[in-house]
């Protein structure tokens, strides 16, 4: 009945996906390639975890 009042949980892991690429390009751009990986890796599992709940 209330199923408006409940929070999408996959949009707070989207935004929190969003924030891990900003940071990553934001790695790239200064030349730290090693933390580019390192946070894209990180967006990829959260991605994943997103893609598992949307089932």
């Amino acid at each position: 009945m209330f199923g408006f009042l409940k929070k999408n949980p996959t949009k707070e892991l989207e935004k929190q996906h969003k924030i891990l690429l900003e940071e990553a390009m934001a790695l790239q751009r200064g030349g730290d390639i090693k933390g580019f990986a390192a946070k894209t890796a990180e967006a990829e599992k959260l991605m994943d975890k997103i893609v598992e709940l949307s089932k």
